[in-house]
């Protein structure tokens, strides 16, 4: 099981676990239960330059279609193939499923600690 303290947390409801200079990033379990069933993902090729606060893809599910928002500054180095191919991994396993990993440019800045995301979405 994933340690939820050990990662940080943006306000858009993404993950991000910071491992040296680069960062892992998915959705929330807390964002996949309001997603519904995912069944699509749009995530940037390696390469891609992302920026803070920028989107940088689309996650689709059987009700809507939401942004994805780069919760660092960095370029892509890792897309993961299986969310790519089967998007229902995300439901059923958000924190497992990780969309990302880019490497970090400059220092993260505004991400919120385990306990500023669980008061920001009133999960107990």
């Amino acid at each position: 099981m994933t340690d939820l303290t050990a990662l940080k947390y943006t306000a858009e409801h993404e993950w991000v676990a910071l491992e040296g200079d680069v960062a892992t990033v998915g959705v929330t379990d807390f964002a996949a239960d309001q997603l519904g069933d995912v069944v699509y993902v749009d995530l940037p090729a390696v390469g891609t330059t992302i920026t803070s606060g920028q989107v940088f893809g689309e996650i689709e599910s059987t009700k809507s279609v939401s942004e994805l928002y780069a919760p660092v500054d960095g370029e892509v180095v890792e897309v993961n193939g299986d969310v790519d191919a089967d998007p229902a991994l995300v439901n059923a396993d958000a924190f497992g499923a990780w969309l990302i990993r880019v490497r970090v440019t400059g220092e993260p800045a505004g991400l919120l600690d385990r306990d500023a995301y669980v008061a920001l979405t009133g999960q107990a």
